[in-house]
């Protein structure tokens, strides 16, 4: 398919666009640096998990901030064990965080996360997709984080069957660096740290049938 780029999309006032993400963190690892380089959009950026973190939680608010961005957190459980919910409970909870707005974009997590592996992120596409399948959201386009790890061979790569990719300039990339390491706290040797990519991938959809026809073969492991 051909990728659907921003500039393509209508004029107006200014362009809404969402970040539905599973965890705060996720929205400056996975697409901090398109959130960064469009400030002329109006961003609003959720969090289906870790409300109540009295470490994260402050810190997300504080990079809300610093992006120009609104923003809500949820408080789904994110214990380590990874139980399944309720995909009913996901699509609820996307509904209310998105506030009922329609928007010209939407971005979030992969069906298949960016790394091996994390059954929330793998749920929060999964709700994303269906919501738009069943017009319970609005949007004119959809991009999925395109990132694999070879089931932990190396640290998350953009996938080689992205639609589109950015490499991130200097600027962009020390400030995403920064946002992780000194707002968020992640010390250098981290995981996070460490895998804050410099280069960010998407699959790009304008259309429902296109993404449930480019996902369906994958049979999402819930």
């Amino acid at each position: 398919m051909t990728p659907a780029h921003h500039d393509e999309m209508a004029p107006g006032p200014r362009l809404r666009a969402a970040v539905v993400v599973a965890h705060p963190d996720d929205e400056t690892l996975w697409c901090g640096g398109y959130i960064l380089t469009h400030p002329e959009f109006e961003w609003r950026i959720v969090t289906l998990c870790r409300a109540s973190d009295p470490d994260r939680a402050p810190k997300f608010c504080q990079v809300l901030e610093q992006l120009g961005a609104v923003g809500e957190m949820a408080d789904l459980d994110d214990e380590p064990d990874q139980a399944p919910l309720p995909i009913e409970l996901i699509q609820a909870t996307i509904i209310r965080l998105l506030a009922g707005s329609s928007y010209s974009l939407i971005l979030t997590h992969g069906p298949m996360g960016e790394y091996t592996r994390h059954r929330r992120h793998e749920e929060c596409c999964r709700g994303v997709v269906e919501l738009w399948q069943s017009v319970s959201i609005s949007t004119r386009q959809l991009w999925l984080f395109a990132y694999e790890d070879g089931r932990r061979a190396y640290l998350p790569l953009v996938r080689d069957d992205a639609d589109r990719r950015d490499m991130l300039p200097d600027n962009v990339w020390l400030e995403k660096r920064r946002l992780i390491a000194d707002v968020y706290g992640y010390e250098a040797e981290s995981w996070e740290t460490q895998s804050t990519p410099r280069e960010e991938g998407f699959w790009c959809f304008d259309s429902v049938e296109a993404v449930v026809k480019r996902i369906e073969p994958w049979e999402i492991e819930l």
